[in-house]
This record gives structure tokens, C-alpha cells and sequence, in this order.
């Protein structure tokens, strides 16, 4: 695998490895700085002397305006160039993310919160764009997985903060623990410097601004594209279910009924990410030879065996084991994704298609940890609705993988 991986970054010239370098960084830092809020929940929460359900909402508001991000920042990207948009993008979601460490309510940490959601979703399509036009055609498959393991990466990174750092934190007034963390989630603001100096401009976007490409998109075709538009929604509503649906409350799991300490559940996030990174690139490989649809269901349906030892044992080592395992299975299917979503999407509406499906997806899920909060207050625990949810969802999306087409392997080229 390393030198797999070798081989595809030798053959890049500088300016490309820089343009991927840096879309990769800035998905990281942007899915740490989400994360960071997951595992500070039960930190906020005892701050604002409120429960776990309403922190939560912060988590609903960050999701739900991703779609707007990533029209906002789309249309942007479209005008003004990809790389001034990015560096952008990059400066609203540190600014953001600072701004919430100086929340002084819970209602103004909600509203930080959704701004920094529309930074959010509007950074993985602008720097797509920026990559992808950039970087040749050769090992774009492998690049594509890659960069989508950043977001895995992002989490990992805030999972090794919170067991590093967290602990060590002490209030001194306004100043809590968990108000640093955000502080710390500032930082990714660096950037910028980075892909100010050594990032160029989408060679596409410079043709394009000479010679304007018109949209091949018309919206007389939207009877034909509806029916396979609304299953990927519905596929990516399904993923989007699978993968909150066992990491955004896991953090708040392990503390409150397992009894972990922060620096116990940072190590557990750390072995599951771990878990996370090596499933996204195993089963989304696999999937060169089972095909998009099979690989899919096998890992999902691979990841309810894995409950038990997820949700229902006590020692750290056997947890640490279960949630390798768990989010090897759950980001496992996820890897198939980008690949399989390109290779369903109408080729006149490429550009479109997937990256709209997943925002939808979050959106329809945004209040996923709000609803997981609420069953498990009403039923009297989170471990039945923990496992109960990675049960009910992986059984869907594996319904909806087997009854979709495959296309491994289509050929990319516009109509």
C-alpha cells in the first residue's frame, strides 16, 4: 500500500501535490473543528447546566446549513476563482470556530455553530474542484478516496487533542475547558498562508474564465435525471444515518455509561478512527473486485456482528477492539462512495449530482444526535439506541445498495 501511494504522489509536479496538499489539509482541519464539538458535549452541557438533547441542537445547525455552504461558496468558486475562495472558506470556519469559544449562551453557541456549518459546506466542493482540476487524470480514483478520508483524518486528529490535551485543561472564569478547545480549533486559519503561496489556480477555471463553458444542465431534463436523483438522496440519506449515527454521540456514550474517563475516550476514538481509515481504503479497493454494490453490503451488514463488542462490553481493551472493528465496517462502506456516486450520476450532471445528493443526505440526518439524545432519555439508556440505530441503518443501506445498479468501472465522459 505505501508503495502504492508513492507512486501516485511521484508522478504529481509540485504545484499539483501542493493543490492536493492543501484541499486534503483544509477537509481535515474542517472535520476536526466539527468534531471538536462531539466530544465537549457533556463539557457544555454541564457549563450551561443543560442536557446532553440540547447541546446537541449544535450539532442539527452545523449540518443543516452545509447545503447553504455549498451553494454560497460554490457560486463563489464559479466567479472568483477556486484558490481565493478556498483561502476564504478556510479563514469562516476558523473565525467561526473561534467565535464559539466566546459563545455566552447556549443560543449564541448554536448560532456560531450554524455559521460555521456554512463554512463547512462549502469546503469539500470548492476544494474538490480545486484538486481534481488540478491533479492529472492518472490515479484520480486514488486521490478521490484519499481525500475523503481526510474528514476520518479530521476526526482522528480531534480525538488525539481531546485525550492530550483535554484532561490537563482548568477554568479560570469564563475561560472553561471546553472554550479552549474551540480557541485550539483556530488555528487551521494557517492555512491560508499555505495555499496562498504555494497554490495555483485551477488551470480549468482560467480557461473557463477566458472561454465560459456553459452548463450542460437543462431544466427540461429534470423528469429523467428525478428517479435516480431521489435514490441517491435516499442512498446518502442511509450513509449519512450510518456514520452520525455511530460516531456524533459515541464520545457522550463512552463517559456517561461506560464510565470512561476523557483521556480513556480519547484513546478509543483514536483506535476507531484508526479503524475508520484502514476500512475506507480496504473495502472501497475490495470493491474493484466484488463490484460498488456487493462490497457496500457486505460491510454493512459486517458491522452488526460488531455491536456486542461496541456497545455492550465494559473493559477498555474489548471497547477499543469494538469500535476498530465497528467504524472499519461503517467507513468501509463509506469508501465505495465516491467512486459509486459518480459512476450512478448522469454524466451531463456529474459536477451535481453526488455533491448535492450528500448535502441533502446531511440535511434530512442533521438531527440525528438530537433524536439518538431524546430515545435514549425516554428509554432509559443510550446502549439500546446506540446499537438499535447501527441495526436498523445498516440493514437499509444495504437494501438500497443491492437494489441500485452498478456501473463499476463506467467510463468518465461528458455527454
Amino acid at each position: 500500500m505505501a508503495s502504492g501511494i508513492l507512486e501516485n504522489f511521484q508522478q504529481l509536479t509540485v504545484k499539483q501535490r501542493n493543490a492536493f496538499v492543501a484541499c486534503f489539509l483544509g477537509w481535515t482541519l474542517d472535520a476536526f473543528d466539527f468534531f471538536i464539538l462531539t466530544y465537549c458535549l457533556s463539557a457544555i452541557a454541564a457549563d450551561f447546566s443543560v442536557g446532553i438533547k440540547k447541546v446537541a441542537e449544535c450539532l442539527f445547525w452545523t449540518l443543516a446549513m452545509r447545503p447553504v455552504g455549498a451553494l454560497l461558496f460554490g457560486a463563489m468558486a464559479e466567479r472568483w476563482g477556486r484558490k481565493p475562495t478556498l483561502m476564504l472558506n478556510v479563514i469562516s470556519f476558523a473565525v467561526f470556530e473561534l467565535a464559539s469559544a466566546f459563545a455566552p449562551t447556549l443560543g449564541w453557541l448554536m448560532v456560531c455553530r450554524g455559521l460555521f456549518g456554512i463554512a463547512m459546506g462549502g469546503e469539500w466542493g470548492v476544494g474538490a474542484a480545486l484538486a481534481f482540476e488540478t491533479l492529472p487524470p492518472k490515479g484520480r480514483g486514488f486521490f478521490s478516496g484519499l481525500l475523503q478520508e481526510g474528514y476520518v483524518c479530521g476526526n482522528l486528529l480531534a480525538a488525539a487533542v481531546y485525550w492530550l490535551v483535554f484532561p490537563h485543561l482548568h477554568s479560570h472564569g469564563m475561560l472553561t475547558n471546553w472554550r479552549v478547545m474551540f480557541m485550539i480549533g483556530a488555528f487551521p486559519a494557517a492555512l491560508v498562508f499555505f495555499i496562498r503561496m504555494g497554490v495555483d489556480e485551477s488551470p480549468a477555471w482560467k480557461e473557463g474564465k477566458a472561454d465560459p463553458v456553459k452548463p450542460k444542465f437543462q431544466w427540461s431534463q429534470v423528469g429523467a435525471y428525478l428517479p435516480s436523483f431521489l435514490f441517491l438522496v435516499l442512498l446518502m440519506t442511509a450513509f449519512t444515518a450510518f456514520s452520525h449515527g455511530s460516531q456524533d454521540l459515541y464520545p457522550t456514550f463512552l463517559e456517561k455509561t461506560k464510565g470512561f474517563a476523557a483521556a480513556e475516550v480519547g484513546k478509543i476514538a483514536i483506535i476507531a478512527n484508526l479503524g475508520a481509515l484502514f476500512g475506507g481504503i480496504c473495502v472501497g479497493t475490495l470493491s474493484e473486485k466484488l463490484g460498488r454494490r456487493k462490497a457496500i453490503v457486505l460491510a454493512a451488514l459486517l458491522a452488526i456482528p460488531m455491536i456486542p463488542l461496541w456497545a455492550y462490553t465494559h473493559s477498555m481493551g474489548v471497547v477499543m477492539i469494538g469500535g476498530f472493528l465497528m467504524q472499519f465496517m461503517v467507513q468501509g462502506a463509506w469508501g465505495v462512495i465516491p467512486a459509486h456516486l459518480n459512476e450512478l450520476s448522469p454524466s451531463a450532471v456529474r459536477a451535481t449530482f453526488p455533491g448535492l445528493a450528500y448535502q441533502l443526505g446531511n440535511l434530512i440526518t442533521s438531527r440525528n444526535a438530537v433524536f439518538q439524545a431524546a430515545l435514549a432519555a425516554r428509554f432509559g439508556g443510550m446502549t439500546i439506541v446506540m446499537a438499535g440505530t447501527v441495526v436498523v441503518v445498516a440493514l437499509i443501506v444495504a437494501g438500497l445498495a443491492a437494489a441500485g445498479r452498478e456501473r463499476k468501472g463506467e467510463e468518465m465522459k461528458l455527454a
